[in-house]
């Protein structure tokens, strides 16, 4: 056996042993990742994962660099299209390859906007409103993330002008309505970012919205749906709200693969945004913009807007459920309970009584249950969390309902309250939901891939050899 085929036999039996146990042994309560179907994940390999179709808006026309991409225009096309029926949106700019990248686009765009007519040097932001770090708020909105370089800064403490959305001193995952509107009216942000990774109630956008109207220069109001992009709709539609961009990524709640979105309307007074958010995403930020990424995207996009109401219902009956259900087993779940603790994926359980976030977190991991150690609003900061963050997006794809989080969520007890090894009955549990769901059936959706693989293979004697190998590992 040569040194190639050595290394190359190492690594495919290493990935086939994490693909085992992520899929069949463990439960992924990352409120930031799904697995995506078996379709989506065949797009994402098929010939356009090698290609490039750069294009950008060039004297009124749409001009593309590179021949051979007839297919690929038409798909994004299309996928601009389903995403806009998802949304309910005039425009969807679908080229940035993560969340991050769609929001430093728009805050670029804005900078580019709000100086294109001055005579003077080039200015930043003078305030931008968003979610503190350790109360939620992204760090992709943040100015250590895409808001770096983009505002303006205090000539003595050098701190940029970035104002926290005030939070409610009785419920710190919601904010002060009063307090927000009044800094809204003081301090007339340029931009109001709302969304958090630490998710679990509605933000006030349409009050925001209107009291932004009033002001002599109306703030950009911008939702980072990162985190709840797939269950618009159901949980908060904040384009219908007032909010005049929605960014996100297409992999945690939405069922894409791991790609950026931006979305709105061109309405005034910011309807002069989107030509800059067209050319900060290419040639700006990118110029291949991962195609095969963007065919997966297009069928996850199918998915979503077929099975849209059932599986964010479930999702969000899930999360309520197994918020109960962790009270109930002896875990101190944040959030309020008159109001089922949470109206998003996401759960946020503290954990300070036994342990630090990041051992608690590796003790679950040790027990086959995938979590995320999580800083809470009274946290000085992310290396001593004393919460964790669950999500039960990934789970309720493969077909978990509320009575099944009550296993789990006794199951997580036992570790973090008894710390007792259950990794055998967790992986008992975890073998009773391996089919996914809100997708087409298996049986339907293995001959619809066969003909996308057997085109990929290079030859019908590889296409043969394939088939039985894969046979005889069946």
């Amino acid at each position: 056996m040569t040194e190639l085929r050595k290394q190359m036999e190492s690594l495919a039996g290493r990935i086939e042993l994490n693909n085992r146990w992520r899929q069949q042994d463990c439960f992924n309560l990352i409120p930031s990742e799904m697995t995506p179907s078996l379709l989506v994940k065949i797009c994402e390999i098929s010939d356009p994962a090698g290609r490039y179709a750069e294009h950008r808006s060039f004297k009124g026309r749409e001009v593309y660099f590179y021949q051979g991409t007839d297919f690929i225009r038409q798909v994004e096309e299309e996928t601009r299209e389903q995403m806009g029926a998802f949304f309910g949106s005039q425009q969807a700019e679908l080229r940035p390859i993560s969340g991050q990248m769609a929001n430093e686009v728009v805050f670029k765009a804005l900078l580019k906007l709000v100086n294109r007519d001055r005579n003077g040097p080039f200015r930043r932001l003078r305030t931008v409103l968003n979610n503190d770090l350790n109360r939620g708020g992204h760090i992709s909105s943040q100015p250590m993330g895409a808001l770096f370089g983009c505002v303006e800064m205090d000539p003595v403490s050098h701190a940029e002008h970035v104002l926290p959305i005030p939070v409610s001193q009785d419920n710190p995952y919601r904010a002060d309505m009063d307090r927000l509107l009044e800094r809204i009216r003081e301090r007339r942000p340029e931009l109001i970012i709302f969304g958090k990774s630490m998710f679990l109630y509605p933000e006030p956008v349409r009050e925001a919205a209107e009291a932004a109207a009033e002001l002599d220069h109306p703030s950009l109001i911008m939702f980072d749906m990162a985190h709840v992009l797939g269950l618009y709709g159901a949980f908060q539609s904040p384009l219908q709200e007032g909010a005049h961009i929605v960014t996100g990524s297409t992999h945690k709640t939405f069922f894409g693969p791991q790609r950026g979105v931006i979305v709105g309307d061109e309405r005034e007074p910011w309807k002069e945004i989107w030509p800059e958010i067209n050319s900060r995403s290419c040639p700006g930020a990118t110029s291949n913009h991962h195609l095969g990424t963007l065919l997966g995207l297009l069928m996850a996009a199918y998915e979503m807007n077929a099975f849209k109401e059932a599986y964010q219902d479930q999702v969000i009956r899930n999360a309520r459920a197994m918020a109960r259900y962790a009270e109930a087993a002896g875990l101190d779940v944040e959030g309020d309970p008159s109001d089922g603790y949470t109206r998003t994926h996401q759960v946020i359980v503290r954990i300070s009584r036994y342990g630090a976030g990041e051992e608690i977190a590796r003790r679950l991991e040790d027990n086959h249950i995938i979590v995320n150690y999580q800083a809470l609003p009274d946290d000085k900061t992310f290396l001593h969390s004393s919460g964790i963050r669950l999500g039960v997006q990934e789970m309720t794809r493969f077909g978990m309902v509320e009575a099944d989080f009550e296993t789990l969520a006794g199951l997580m007890a036992e570790v973090v309250v008894r710390n007792r090894a259950v990794k055998e009955a967790v992986k008992d549990h975890r073998r009773k939901f391996t089919e996914m769901k809100f997708t087409l059936p298996i049986k339907e959706a293995i001959p619809v891939a066969a003909g996308i693989l057997r085109s990929i293979l290079p030859s019908g004697a590889y296409a043969e050899a394939f088939a039985e190998a894969l046979a005889g590992r069946v």
